[in-house]
């Protein structure tokens, strides 16, 4: 029998509106066979987690049918002062507790504890956690318009819609209980439960994050949308909560973050680097219908729901240095690639890292490609192979 996360991932690619070519869902492995899907066994992923197929990796969290959005538990803490904090958990440096409550474990957390970027967070006898600092105003109105054709990126105007005071990260470090980090991103902050609640309308996104879809604190859920993505060729999707820079911020509709400066990045393979590597493109092939759509420009120039398709690090099962602190690598095809014919989809690290070791890509405007000194919160939510 096949597993529920296959079904949903051939149901993405046989037709529904959301399979457009751009889309990473795998195809069913039926084409150009003689039997149909149904005569086909699971996938291998379910026999051994580290084979081919699809993964949830956020255990703690419910895949909707359409495969685009997670539903996660929705905690509720207080600051110091009283005011109400709405947030979810993804990642952590406690593996027993990773494992007993479906998260992603990310050692290299351990070493995102350094200046403003772990809120500091005590734990209470009724189980709630009181943060000391950090605070997220989400009134503002995001807005993003692009730059002038072809240059559509960067944008020429921009807001998050989400902004984190100076003290503001995702990161917690829970100090009386063993000072394990947590990634605890805010999605509502000094709102009651009864202006939240939308279990099953819109939200009103001046009082959450703008990546929630449904809350509801009655049951204790939120609704985020998803982000696809491609780690080491294998096709993912990710939750964008945060990112320390005003355009990135805007243009991936998250929260801003000033306290992640405080993350070192640079150094994503040495040691007590608390950061994994993003790849992403800011010239790729444009074109919704385009099977190589990527990169910058097209997700603002095609407005693509998909977004830049970028390329991510080690997740797991893929490697043993994920963090879903992404320490973000900007390139840029050189007018001599993209002469040659050679511009296309990157959806592997070293494929990209060949590319830019060959000078077919660097930095943009001919700058030495390496760390943009941009961070996003990106959790990883499953592998779709």
């Amino acid at each position: 029998m096949k597993t529920p996360f296959l079904i949903a991932a051939l149901a993405l690619s046989t037709g529904s509106a959301l399979a457009q070519a751009d889309t990473i869902t795998p195809p069913p492995s039926s084409v150009g066979s003689n039997i149909s899907q149904e005569y086909q066994g699971p996938a291998p992923s379910t026999f051994q987690k580290e084979l081919v197929g699809p993964l949830l990796l956020l255990r703690a969290g419910n895949i909707s049918a359409d495969g685009r959005s997670v539903k996660l538990p929705l905690y509720k803490g207080q600051m110091v002062d009283g005011r109400v904090v709405w947030y979810i958990l993804t990642d952590t440096t406690d593996q027993g507790n990773a494992n007993a409550l479906g998260l992603n474990y990310s050692a290299k957390l351990n070493y995102g504890n350094t200046g403003r970027s772990a809120r500091p967070a005590r734990l209470e006898k009724d189980g709630s956690l009181t943060f000391l600092r950090g605070t997220v105003d989400f009134a503002p109105e995001h807005a993003v318009t692009p730059g002038t054709a072809p240059n559509f990126f960067p944008p020429s105007k921009f807001q998050a819609g989400g902004v984190g005071d100076r003290d503001y990260s995702p990161l917690i470090s829970i100090t009386n209980a063993g000072g394990h980090i947590y990634n605890a991103p805010i999605v509502a902050f000094d709102v009651s439960e009864d202006r939240i609640n939308n279990c099953d309308s819109a939200p009103n996104h001046d009082l959450v994050h703008d990546k929630v879809l449904k809350i509801c604190p009655t049951d204790r859920t939120v609704t985020l949308q998803m982000t696809p993505g491609f780690s080491f060729g294998k096709p993912n999707m990710y939750l964008s909560m945060e990112s320390n820079d005003p355009v990135v911020a805007a243009v991936e509709n998250v929260t801003l973050a000033p306290a992640l400066d405080d993350v070192l990045v640079g150094r994503d393979d040495g040691a007590f680097s608390a950061v994994e590597r993003l790849f992403t493109i800011v010239n790729g092939p444009m074109g919704l219908n385009n099977p190589q759509r990527q990169g910058l420009n097209s997700a603002l120039g095609d407005k693509a729901p998909d977004g830049p398709l970028n390329i991510l690090g080690g997740i797991p099962t893929v490697a043993t240095d994920y963090s879903p602190l992404w320490d973000v690598n900007v390139g840029e095809w050189t007018a001599d690639a993209i002469s040659k014919g050679y511009r296309s989809r990157i959806i592997d690290e070293f494929q990209y890292l060949g590319i830019v070791q060959k000078g077919f890509i660097t930095a943009p405007g001919g700058k030495k490609f390496g760390s943009s000194g941009v961070i996003v919160n990106c959790p990883i939510v499953m592998r779709l192979l």
